[in-house]
């Protein structure tokens, strides 16, 4: 039997229960007397004759039946077109007859062909029908059984399901999984057919194991995967009938792969509810390489599933939970890892638990007119919920049927007809179970078996001894009302006339209502009462009541019936309807209502009662109408109100609370602590906090601001802004004072505004990235109670100061602090102690933190001394009291810096020995921070020694320390502080914030932007920056960008169009590099410009490689040239370009053989003899073409010295430059040499320019410039010439500078680079000029004059080449020809000069062409120079 185990704890705790309705014995009451008790109350049923109480002498008592269910129906799941039963058997002395219910309705089985009634009860149904419009044998059955003149009884509730068509939801998909992974195919179907599917490989059954296993849901797993894991998978539901075939899939085993793979879960844990005692399984499958493993964990604790039987995991990780109880509920976690990753997931488990008996209804006897309860108590999850059926119909709650203490069902007044089988039907979602008891009703003559029942309510459960055989009492006389109201009745009466004392007697007062033939009992309390109050009557009602007077020998004569009417309930107003309460403004609320309606009488007037929410101080006003409006409330706060009607009787029935919030409004305070903060020259920070609490009167919905100058008719500007309680003001003007006020705003308007407060602007920006330096000087002045200290800022005005930070005490400075405004220079501090040395600390703060403080000490004067004291001071004697003497605070506090986190700190204490040993019980409390941030906090330690090593500090950080002792309840104060920087460290965070932007009008540039790391660890030095076309490439196979220092920004240049770049950025320091950024990605345009394509076109044969160099933003065109945006410039300037030069070219000659002949016609005999013996004193230094015999110089450039060579190519097809500042004057470039002198010198002979940190830069890396000398080509203005001046400096001896410097001609030190030509770098396919030393002319370096004005205005940064080295000599501005066809333009072509030949040559070769050529030697020199022009006409051309 199911509920044997129940039983039989049950019979351990001495209770006689029988499942549902007990056991049937017989009780033998006690002998009847004369004087037999009619009072007797119920008994338990009991299970075994042991446990029932022995038979008393006396009428026998009808005796519990036992009537129970052997087997209830369970919940089934069938399929369509087959049989199913239903197992349902009852046991009864007499053979009950077995019905069926189902949905609540009685089944025609008689008439039934497909249903049918089994012998045992049970319900067969054949052929079950089931379709999608038609459902008949789907649904809940109950089992009856009934037992004629006994009862019936019902079983529990079973549900039948029947599996709809076979469908499939997800079918299986041909996939591929690597040896050794796992792969999860799927096969879902509607829920009901999950348990009929199973799968084939290669068209044969699939057996299940360890590895490869089906999910509840029809997937299967196949785990740690073989090579004969491949082929052919197909999912079959088989349900009776045709099997129906799912789609196949075919899988491949792939061999081990070496690359990794990331982690994927191929199936998820979902959330689950089960029912306790179930399994539960959480399928959690990943893959990747390498080949991941599964661990659990539960409420964040790892589950062991190890040798565990409540824990298995099964195939791919999945996790099976055997045997669930509620302890099980929670959070489960997946957690799949290979050792290079972790991914996890997460499901929650739900348990349910069906319902289940606590306490069971116990058979009752008991009598007519009395109460009972049969108990019920249960348990479940969800909680169930318990109904009650009599004899198999349902017990609907009345006045006589009430569910009390949730479960229980109490009978009020039983009659005959009450008796039956009662049972406790408890059901929830996932259950449902039943329990029955049986009631007897005595007759009266018939004591109710002594053992004192648990089910009897206090008016039935007094006097339960077995009556004795006696005379009975007579009817109790003069019964009246003595008290008659509308709730209750109060009964009095007099003792019977055979026994007038009445002491022994109890009473038992039967009531009923009038026409009503259930009849109540109340028993008095104790012997010898004589009076009872009935509770829990009807108002206005009849009621009828007797009395029955007991003694020991059983109920005597009933009284005559007395009949009583309740009096009427008070005749007062009912509730008020329709109370409505809407706000009219801030401060007012109306409030409207209607009449009673069970009025009762006239109302007289209504009493309107409200209150703040919140509080409890109710008021009240009286009206007379059916609307009132109060008013003088609070704004913007929420008020409950009600209603009382009243009449002649008093007050009626109060309305429910309606809540109304009045309306808001403008705020009625201004916002509190505003104050300013300037952030920088322009900018000033506004904080405040809201307006008091209350003075809201609303939501606040945003701040306005108000501000101007502090100058006379200044506008006044307005800003509103959210609910933030802080603001930046942008915009402002330097060195300029602001007033600001601020008020609060709500959807009605603006507040009230606080006063003007004001502040000034920094008269520049200042740096405020770290503290500020230590004050410049500090100097104090000692008084009797006070101390003036006075100061100066810090020496370097760069960095903001915010405040002053002053520290004093009496031997430590750490006492108390002080913070006065940075505009302050002295203090006065108050209320010291006279005699007493005092030391002082002074440090600047800032919003990064506290600068190195400045000490000082004082002892403040005694009182004696009256030079400085005060008139009332001096009048003031002044008697010490003594202080214990505290202890001295160590001295020569030293930190060493041992690494970047670890510092030495070390100090010695004057109170011990000289040994410095310490052999008592004091210890040192050593404590150190930061300034940065300033509100940094104090950390501590204690130490027994004279040193103390603090770590986990960090890298390049400065700490201050100090140390104090202390030696039982005494402590010294702080020692004076030591500071100590950190050694740096590699920084540990990348750079952040990068971010990618293309130049504009410069498609193939980009700029590269990005912020410090945020832990920087030392001063960066520089950044590297990354790029590739590929984010997965080895990072050095990744292009390399440098830049050096701590900029944080850089253009790269001539990338591909429309390609996807990814960038890297790594800081370093001192100390190496620190880890890299993430990869952010940039896609250059994908067309450029068209100001770019005609820049390209005006290069002409430039070739494929040329680009421009980027001249910045600062670049200007030179004077007397007009350029495009781009330096392209238009037809119409090309012609005027022509003519000019042509013109300019016109004259320069003219020049050249005007000066050549006024030169020639000055020459003397005795100039000549000056140049022989400049010759001989040259002697030494003898060149080539020098000799007098030499012929005149020929400017022909032969063949043989002119090669024409290919540009070193890169290996990289799009080589980058780096942007490089342009120097805005001649200061700006950097000369080479260490040379302190105004002008630029150099002495070698090299034309390399200085390679700033912005040099050139490629794909393939950096590379170095070879030297060269850019030589135009093309057509351009004259001026724009290179600065190429020869040398005329020290000569070797002092009669060579004296002799050969007479005839030179002092020329304008002035002189611009080529913005033209030089501003686009040559193209990489262009040949090179090599031009080998010979005759200085030979370099086409003609002495010229250079125009009047010219300004030099460089558009590269490079050094001048052939700069000058003295600066007693003037400087030479050579101009470089320019040699073109008119109307073709020509790209620069670089000269490459390897070598020059020595300064005093050169200068001795200048002179010789001013002073030794004669008109016809002009005259050939003319024209062997336009020979050179068509030779390199025709070469430039070819």
């Amino acid at each position: 039997m199911a509920a044997e185990a129940p039983r039989r704890r049950r019979r351990r705790r001495v209770l006689s229960l029988v499942p549902f309705l007990g056991c049937l014995w017989l009780l033998q009451p006690a002998a009847s007397s004369s004087s037999s008790s009619s009072r007797s109350s119920s008994s338990s049923s009991s299970s075994s004759p042991q446990q029932n109480p022995p038979p008393a002498a006396g009428p026998s008592v009808r005796t519990f039946t036992p009537f129970y269910f052997i087997v209830e129906p369970m919940d089934t799941l069938s399929v369509r077109a087959s049989s199913v039963v239903l197992n349902c058997s009852a046991y009864c002395e007499s053979s009950p007859k077995i019905e069926w219910k189902k949905d609540g309705t009685f089944l025609n089985l008689g008439s039934d062909d497909r249903r049918q009634l089994l012998p045992d009860g049970s319900l067969l149904i054949n052929s079950v029908v089931h379709s999608k419009h038609n459902k008949p044998d789907e649904g809940y059955y109950q089992c009856v059984a009934t037992v004629e003149s006994l009862g019936t009884i019902v079983s529990r509730t079973a549900k039948l399901t029947v599996a709809g068509m076979p469908r499939f939801i997800a079918q299986p998909e041909s996939a591929s999984v690597y040896r050794g992974n796992s792969i999860v195919l799927n096969c879902e179907v509607n829920a009901d057919l999950a348990p009929f599917i199973r799968w084939e490989l290669d068209h044969q059954p699939l057996f299940l194991d360890d590895r490869v296993f089906k999910l509840p849901s029809g997937a299967l797993i196949v785990s740690n995967a073989t090579d004969e894991d491949g082929g052919t998978y197909c999912c079959i539901i088989e349900i009776g009938g045709a099997p129906k075939y799912s789609d196949e899939a075919v899988i491949k085993v792939l061999p081990e792969s070496e690359s990794l793979l990331d982690l994927v879960f191929l199936r998820q844990p979902s959330s689950l509810t089960k029912v306790t005692g179930q399994s539960a399984i959480l399928p959690c499958v990943a893959a990747g390489i390498p080949t991941p493993f599964i661990k659990w964990t539960r409420n964040e604790e790892e589950l062991v599933t190890e040798s565990s039987q409540k824990f298995l995991l099964l195939a791919g990780g999945t996790l099976k939970i055997n045997d669930i109880t509620e302890d099980d509920t929670g959070t489960y976690i997946c957690i799949a890892y290979n050792g290079n990753e972790t991914i996890e997931t997460q499901a929650d488990l739900t348990v349910q638990a069906p319902p289940e008996f606590l306490k069971q209804p116990s058979n009752i006897y008991a009598h007519e007119s009395m109460d009972i309860v049969f108990e019920c108590d249960v348990t479940g999850k969800p909680a169930p919920t318990v109904k009650w059926v009599k004899n198999g119909d349902v017990v609907i709650p009345s006045d006589y049927f009430k569910i009390v203490n949730e479960h229980n069902l109490q009978v009020l007044g039983l009659v005959k007809s009450d008796e039956g089988f009662y049972q406790c039907i408890a059901e929830n979602d996932v259950g449902n179970i039943q329990a029955g008891a049986q009631l007897i009703i005595l007759d009266h003559d018939v004591a109710i078996p002594t053992l004192p029942p648990t089910s009897l309510t206090s008016a039935t459960t007094d006097h339960l001894a077995p009556a004795t055989t006696g005379p009975l009492p007579s009817a109790p006389r003069d019964v009246v009302a003595s008290l008659v109201s509308t709730r209750f009745i109060k009964l009095t009466w007099r003792a019977p006339a055979s026994d007038s004392h009445g002491d022994n007697l109890t009473y038992s007062v039967f009531y009923t209502k009038e026409s009503i033939n259930r009849e109540r009992v109340e028993n008095t309390s104790h012997p010898g009462e004589m009076q009872v109050t009935i509770q829990n009557l009807m108002p206005e009602t009849v009621y009828i009541f007797r009395v029955v007077a007991q003694n020991k020998h059983g109920a005597g004569e009933s009284s005559v019936p007395l009949k009583v009417a309740t009096q009427p309930e008070v005749q007062l107003p009912g509730p008020a309807p329709n109370i409505r309460a809407y706000a009219n403004s801030p401060t007012s609320v109306t409030v409207s209502w209607g009449t009673p309606l069970s009025g009762n009488g006239e109302i007289q007037n209504y009493k309107l009662y409200y209150m703040e929410k919140g509080t409890d101080n109710e008021q009240d006003i009286d009206v007379g109408g059916l609307s009132y409006t109060i008013t003088s409330l609070k704004k913007y706060t929420e008020y409950s109100f009600r209603v009382v009607a009243y009449n002649k009787h008093g007050p009626g029935v109060s309305t429910q609370d309606v809540v109304i919030r009045t309306l808001s409004d403008v705020p009625s305070a201004a916002p509190q602590n505003l104050t300013l903060e300037v952030q920088n020259s322009k900018s000033i920070l506004m904080h405040w906090q809201p307006p008091p609490a209350g003075t809201h009167n609303g939501q606040i919905t945003g701040y306005k601001i108000r501000y101007r100058k502090v100058t006379r008719k200044s506008d006044v500007m307005e800003s509103i802004v959210g609910t933030q309680l802080s603001q930046l003001i942008e915009g402002l003007e330097r060195g300029t004072e602001y007033s600001f006020r601020i008020a609060a705003l709500t959807v009605n308007g603006t507040g009230l505004s606080t006063d003007w407060i004001s502040t000034e602007t920094f008269e520049s920006d200042l740096d405020e990235s770290r503290v500020p330096e230590v004050p410049s000087s500090l100097h104090v002045r000692p008084l009797v109670t006070s101390i003036v200290v006075s100061w100066t800022p810090p020496e370097n005005q760069n960095i903001v100061v915010r405040g002053y930070a002053i520290g004093y005490g009496v031997g430590s400075p750490h006492a108390q602090t002080i913070k006065v405004d940075y505009k302050q220079r002295y203090y006065t501090i108050e209320n010291l102690d006279p005699s007493s040395h005092y030391v002082i600390t002074l440090k600047a703060y800032n919003n990064v933190g506290e600068g190195i403080p400045l000490y000082e000490s004082a002892v403040t004067r005694a009182y004696t001394d009256t030079s400085e004291v005060d008139l009332f001071v001096v009048n003031a004697p002044y008697t010490p009291v003594p202080d214990p003497s505290p202890m001295m605070p160590p001295v020569g506090v030293q930190a060493s810096i041992l690494s970047h986190d670890t510092i030495r700190i070390t100090w010695a204490d004057n109170s011990l020995p000289k040994n410095q040993k310490v052999s008592d019980a004091r210890y040192y409390t050593v404590r150190w921070k930061t300034n940065i941030p300033a509100n940094t906090k104090y950390k501590t330690a204690n130490t027994t020694t004279l040193s103390f090593l603090v770590t986990g500090l960090k890298p390049n950080t400065l700490y201050e320390f100090s140390v104090m002792v202390t030696k039982g309840r005494r402590s010294s104060t702080w020692s004076m502080t030591a500071h100590g920087t950190t050694f740096e460290l590699v920084p540990t965070s990348p750079p952040k914030d990068v971010t990618v932007v293309s130049k504009e009008g410069k498609p193939r540039t980009i700029i590269v932007n990005w912020q410090p790391p945020s832990e920087a660890n030392g001063k960066i030095t520089g950044y590297i920056i990354y790029y590739s076309t590929d984010v997965n490439a080895e990072i050095h196979d990744w292009v390399i960008e440098p830049v050096v220092g701590n900029r944080l920004t850089h253009q790269i240049q001539e990338l591909t169009l429309d390609t996807a770049y990814y960038f890297k950025i790594q800081a370093r320091n001192s100390k190496g590099m620190g880890p890299m950024s993430e990869a952010v990605q940039f896609r250059t345009p994908k067309a450029e410009t068209s100001d770019k394509m005609s820049n390209d076109q005006a290069l002409g044969s430039a070739g494929k490689g040329s680009r421009p160099v980027d001249v910045g933003t600062d670049y200007k065109p030179p004077m007397g040239g007009s350029n495009s945006p781009h330096g392209s410039p238009s037809p119409l300037e090309y012609n005027m370009l022509l003519v000019i030069i042509v013109s300019v070219g016109v004259i320069t000659i003219v020049i050249v053989v005007i000066v050549a002949v006024f030169c020639t016609r000055r020459t003397t005999s005795h100039q000549k003899k000056k140049r022989a013996a400049c010759k001989s004193v040259n002697g030494s230094h003898k060149y080539k073409g020098n000799s007098k015999d030499v012929k005149p110089p020929d400017l022909w450039i032969h063949h043989e010295r002119l090669e024409l060579k290919p540009i070193d190519k890169s290996p990289d097809p799009n080589p980058i430059m780096t942007d490089t500042p342009i120097p805005r004057n001649s200061q700006d470039i950097t000369p080479v040499d260490n040379s302190m002198d105004s002008n630029i010198h150099q002495r070698r002979n090299s034309y390399r320019g200085h390679e700033s940190e912005d040099s050139m830069s490629t794909l393939a890396g950096r590379r170095g410039m070879r030297p060269k000398m850019m030589m135009p080509f093309d057509s351009q203005p004259p001026q724009q010439s290179v600065r190429n001046t020869p040398s005329t400096d020290t000569m070797p001896a002092s009669s060579s500078q004296t002799c050969c410097a007479e005839h030179q001609e002092p020329e304008s030190t002035t002189g611009s680079y080529l913005p033209g030509s030089q501003e686009e770098e040559t193209g990489q396919n262009l040949p090179t000029a090599h031009v080998r030393p010979s005759h200085p002319l030979k370099s086409f370096a003609v002495p010229a004059v250079p125009p009047t004005g010219a300004t030099f205005d460089p558009a590269l940064p490079s050094t001048p080449l052939l700069s000058q080295q003295a600066s007693s000599h003037p400087v030479h501005s050579v101009k470089t020809a320019s040699i073109g066809t008119l109307g073709r333009t020509r790209p620069p072509m670089p000269v490459v000069v390897p070598s020059a030949p020595e300064v005093q040559e050169t200068t001795r070769m200048l002179e010789d062409t001013e002073s030794n050529y004669e008109p016809d030697e002009l005259t050939k020199e003319m024209a062997h120079l336009e020979g050179l022009m068509k030779d390199l006409n025709a070469i430039t051309t070819a």
